[in-house]
């Protein structure tokens, strides 16, 4: 009986289509089902798929809905227990899939497991592992720049990346699907930020192991669109998960994390870009659907702060880490 399904959201990633499904093809244990799912691409992804991977179900929407409405409608689509978010510019290895399964057998209280991503054209250093978030308002990536034998270890992280993750499906009826508000970037830091107030935690599996080229859609790690939906997602982040009281009790460290973000945009060319999309996020943040505050969730609330303040320190140590190993290889 198959246990999971895998969903790969794609828009015209036809290039990444022959690794990331031979990836799926060294997959052992339990059984899958792979959904894919194209936002409207135009560069033949769907016909090429129909054609060379005859066994996967194919899910083409119109146009693109962004990642967050593909992804949705693959969950909706699925009848497993579990489902995978597997982008279309990764190649899982061996053993990938059914450490995330085995991870969500063992722990009945676990939404979603983030997988140990692997920069492809590096691979001796770590992508993600695990999706963090801080009081300034800033997300990173656990890990990134690390050399792959770090992070080795199971453990708790603020939210799963969506990029090769796995959810209990069911628990998405409980606090809702990832925002098609967002479109993409900061959906899946979003979502596991829900299931945190709800009591779910979200967790890493070192044995998942995933290469991630990255940006494989965007392009690049810094454009025009990503800049500017990215710094308008944060406001609609934060007012949708943190109730009154604490996002007063954050405020200054928030307005000090924008305006630090804002110099750091402006001296690389995308100052107009963030600020834009500060202004539309601040705009049309009343259109987003808050997490209902509840007293029984006081508890969620005081732990999602402690992690907050928890991860301001992990942000600088790994800032620390890339700057003093950057500066070392500069002097060598």
């Amino acid at each position: 009986m198959e246990k999971v399904t895998i969903i790969i959201p794609n828009y015209n990633g036809k290039m990444f289509m022959e690794g990331c499904m031979e990836g799926l093809r060294n997959q052992r244990g339990p059984g899958f089902h792979v959904l894919f799912v194209d936002n409207g691409s135009t560069d033949g992804s769907v016909e090429f798929v129909r054609e060379h991977y005859p066994e996967i179900e194919i899910l083409a929407l119109d146009k693109n809905y962004g990642f967050s409405r593909a992804v949705n409608e693959g969950i909706r689509a699925a009848r497993t227990p579990y489902v995978i978010l597997l982008n279309n510019d990764t190649k899982a290895r061996p053993g990938y899939v059914e450490a995330l399964v085995r991870t969500l057998d063992e722990n009945p209280g676990a939404f979603s497991v983030s997988a140990k991503m692997i920069q492809m054209y590096h691979p001796e250093l770590i992508d993600d592992a695990g999706d963090q978030y801080t009081v300034l308002g800033w997300a990173f990536q656990r890990g990134v720049a690390h050399s792959v034998k770090r992070y080795s270890k199971p453990a708790k992280v603020f939210s799963a990346c969506a990029g090769a993750a796995a959810y209990r499906r069911e628990v998405f009826g409980q606090i809702g699907y990832f925002d098609e508000k967002h479109f993409a970037y900061l959906e899946d830091l979003d979502v596991g930020y829900r299931a945190r107030l709800y009591g779910w935690q979200n967790l890493y599996a070192p044995d998942a192991k995933v290469e991630h080229v990255g940006s494989g859609t965007s392009g690049s790690k810094y454009n025009d669109f990503k800049v500017r939906l990215a710094a308008r997602n944060s406001i609609y982040l934060n007012y949708k998960n943190m109730p009154l009281f604490q996002l007063l009790l954050n405020a200054p460290a928030l307005a000090v994390g924008y305006y630090v973000k804002s110099r750091f945009f402006r001296k690389i060319g995308f100052g107009q870009e963030y600020k834009e999309g500060l202004t539309e996020g601040w705009k049309t943040r009343k259109s987003c659907k808050k997490v209902d505050f509840s007293m029984g969730r006081l508890r969620n609330y005081v732990c999602v702060e402690g992690r907050l303040i928890g991860g301001t320190f992990s942000y600088v140590y790994e800032f620390l880490y890339r700057k003093l190993k950057k500066d070392g290889q500069q002097e060598v």
